[in-house]
């Protein structure tokens, strides 16, 4: 399917709109992992065609998203009993990590989407999950508003008040990806219990009165992803889109481990992407360097053995990616301590591995296709700029820290949305 000159005209007129529109159709129903892989393929192949000028002009990909909405991929993660796919994590791994490589910004995009039906998944209640698969197999999308900053702290000063039979939310948010393309912004808040504050993620209308998503993001990658801000002036909610959240981490869940493989499917979909434009690039228009005494770059013994390396780097990165889905699927299916554990160790390892192979394909792309890759009208510069934004989402340091205490000293990891 290719997206005609109408639907791109129309896309720049949506730049500016307020509010999401209603979906257009009911999105397909996938069934199984392998019609999932099969419709990504095919989205990504739509994807890569304007992606360095969506990039280059930061065109927000409004008809894009209403087609991968459409294809019934961002239904992925609601269970069967449901109506929907439940797909593996491997399966939703692999759909990330392909939209991912045509385009980087639009893997990110359903991030938190499918992050928020995790968290409706282990805390909301049998009434919130039906209502809120309903809402998203007929097609809306969820954003998010969880990160705060402006303080050197983790403290969330977004706040939920009850008083007089009504409910409200105060606040602002920044980070907040595809909330500006949303139908419902996940919001995560703080409420007074008894004199303590309990977090809660509150599913907030994009269109509720006090509601205000600005488009400020200008971070130099992932351009297009919607990062804004967003401000909450006494926005008042129902209770029945009010799900637990912190109780979720007080017992092993796989909330952290979920949203991390998602991460590392991003950018592993980055490191391929930029090995995908690499390798041609050399063979056509790269020249060998001169100690070399061959006639065509791709005879270049050093270039041969750097493009080697990286292959194989990026094919580690892809097999701990699949083992890390491997234990996801596991620790939902039976969510203990130790589950729940190995399942966010093998997560780390995987995102350990996917940050530097996207980094280095991002970098050596231009190290071996040479000068003629950096010209701005190739676009070819967004791998690193997109890698290097994303890898920074929490830090890789980390990573090996809990990698190392899980090993060394038997330590298990902390619970929460980063492991």
């Amino acid at each position: 399917m290719a997206f005609s000159h109408a639907e791109r005209s129309a896309a720049a007129t949506l730049q500016g709109q307020a509010f999401p529109a209603r979906p257009a159709r009911v999105p397909d129903l996938i069934h199984d992992d392998a019609q999932a892989l099969n419709v990504a393929k095919r989205l990504a192949d739509e994807f890569s065609i304007d992606a360095a000028l969506r990039d280059r002009e930061r065109r927000l990909p409004w008809v894009e998203l209403d087609a991968f909405v459409s294809s019934g991929l961002w239904g992925l993660t609601v269970p069967r009993a449901y109506g929907g796919a439940g797909v593996s994590n491997g399966a939703l791994a692999e759909v990330v990590a392909t939209i991912s490589a045509a385009d980087g910004s639009l893997g990110q995009i359903p991030q938190n989407h499918y992050y928020a039906l995790e968290v409706l998944r282990v805390g909301g209640t049998h009434a919130q999950r039906r209502f809120f698969y309903e809402r998203v197999l007929a097609g809306e999308r969820f954003g998010n508003a969880l990160a705060e900053i402006g303080r050197k702290d983790f403290k969330r000063r977004t706040r939920l008040t009850r008083a007089a039979g009504d409910w409200y939310i105060d606040g602002q948010k920044f980070y907040c990806t595809g909330a500006l393309y949303a139908h419902w912004i996940p919001t995560l808040v703080v409420a007074d219990e008894d004199g303590q504050d309990v977090t809660y993620l509150v599913f907030v209308p994009r269109a509720a009165q006090g509601v205000s998503v600005t488009d400020d993001w200008d971070g130099f990658g992932q351009r297009v992803t919607g990062s804004g801000s967003v401000e909450f002036k006494r926005v008042p909610v129902q209770p029945e889109w009010v799900v637990p959240f912190q109780t979720s981490f007080e017992r092993p869940t796989t909330i952290g481990p979920f949203a991390q493989i998602i991460h590392a499917a991003i950018d592993l979909g980055q490191a391929r992407g930029a090995f995908a434009a690499m390798v041609p690039f050399i063979r056509e228009r790269s020249r060998p360097w001169i100690d070399a005494k061959v006639a065509h770059a791709a005879a270049d013994p050093l270039t041969i053995a750097q493009v080697g390396e990286l292959a194989v780097q990026i094919r580690a990165a892809e097999a701990l990616v699949r083992r890390a889905a491997r234990a996801v699927d596991a620790a939902q299916a039976d969510p203990t301590e130790r589950s729940v554990a190995e399942a966010s160790i093998a997560v780390a390892e995987a995102r350990a591995l996917t940050t530097t192979a996207s980094l280095d394909a991002g970098s050596r792309l231009f190290e071996l296709a040479g000068t003629a890759a950096t010209l701005d009208g190739l676009g070819l510069d967004r791998f690193w700029r997109n890698a290097r934004t994303h890898t920074l989402h929490d830090p890789v340091r980390w990573k090996y820290h809990a990698v190392g205490n899980f090993y060394l000293n038997d330590k298990l990891p902390p619970r929460h949305g980063a492991l």
